[in-house]
């Protein structure tokens, strides 16, 4: 292990020598001082990687000596230690972005793990990941032979997805290059699933998965109450891009469940896009509704009626009643702009 340099700050440090010496035990350098302002100036002087502060001291408290510490070395660790349970001290130092913070009394074996937690983080999340996915390597490979049903690749995909996310902040890249490998032969696969399965799928299989045509008939209008409904269509997003930005909806909304659907063939927001709100698959978009449907050679914007397909698939479905607002968010030259 790298010299880590560890500054202790409490009015009463020689009542911690026995933790200090199980530090030092542990290779870390310990550096002790008795109040606030020995700290800052300490600061000033040296370098170091975290710091243990007490809350509750003469003249400079915690909190003042935590503000100090971050105007000077504002990346710089700080654990906070204090004798109070108080909230409102709590929520003053989490809200000064502490590292973490400990009751006292505290036994030497918490020290040590909040320094590894802070301080050895990235090294220890990465080996137990890479551990974690070697032993799932196999298990991933098998299943992909077996797979048989459309459940049961969406669930394969949510795992290499999972992988993925978990992959990309490790320092192994030799990992990343694996689960490469495991996507690339999980894509084959899949297409050959897909070509085997799709035309039983529109001729009234019992295993047919929701697709992109009977996605609002089958799982938004039973979900429809008297309560405003608000739905949401996102071109183009990956799952691994929805479960990058879910945590900040999630301050928002309350996820309640989360399924998977099936995209019609092509995928090409003509088509599938037009199926979902229109309900239906694009030889019949051509037949029932020659006035919004057009082909590829056809000028215009081939997704311009979406609000009307959702219109008359609501008609089609007995809820011609429910008032609907429709809004498109879109990339335009000069930014966006809200139709």
């Amino acid at each position: 292990m790298n010299n880590i340099n560890v500054l202790w700050v409490d009015d009463e440090i020689d009542l911690l020598k026995p933790h200090i010496l199980f530090l030092e035990n542990k290779n870390y350098s310990v550096t002790t001082c008795q109040s606030g302002t020995e700290a800052l100036e300490e600061i000033d002087g040296n370098r170091f990687d975290i710091v243990f502060l007490d809350e509750n001291m003469p003249g400079l408290t915690g909190l003042e000596t935590l503000s100090g510490i971050k105007e000077k070395q504002a990346n710089l660790p700080v654990i906070m230690i204090t004798k109070s349970e108080e909230e409102h001290i709590m929520e003053e130092a989490i809200g000064s972005k502490i590292a973490d913070y400990l009751i006292k009394p505290v036994n030497p074996n918490q020290i040590l793990l909040s320094l590894k937690k802070n301080l050895d983080h990235s090294r220890l999340v990465s080996e137990t990941t890479t551990s974690h996915y070697q032993q799932e390597f196999r298990k991933i490979a098998m299943d992909m032979s077996s797979i048989n049903s459309y459940e049961g690749w969406a669930e394969m995909y949510q795992k290499l997805i999972y992988w993925e996310m978990e992959l990309e902040n490790i320092e192994d890249t030799g990992m990343i290059g694996i689960l490469e490998s495991q996507k690339s032969e999980a894509n084959t696969q899949f297409c050959k699933f897909v070509e085997k399965n799709y035309r039983d799928w529109f001729n009234g299989a019992d295993d047919a998965p929701i697709m992109s045509h009977t996605l609002l008939r089958e799982r938004v209008i039973p979900e429809l109450g008297e309560q405003p409904t608000l739905l949401v269509v996102i071109d183009n997003l990956r799952y691994d891009q929805w479960r990058a930005f879910e945590p900040i909806l999630n301050n928002h909304y309350k996820k309640q469940k989360e399924e998977p659907y099936y995209s019609i063939l092509p995928t090409a927001t003509q088509y599938a896009r037009n199926a979902i709100f229109s309900g239906l698959m694009p030889a019949d978009m051509e037949k029932l509704h020659p006035d919004l449907w057009l082909n590829d050679t056809d000028d215009g914007g081939k997704n311009m009626h979406e609000a009307e397909f959702l219109r008359r698939q609501l008609k089609r479905l007995g809820q011609s009643h429910l008032k609907t607002d429709y809004h498109k968010i879109t990339n335009v030259k000069g930014g966006k702009k809200l139709v």
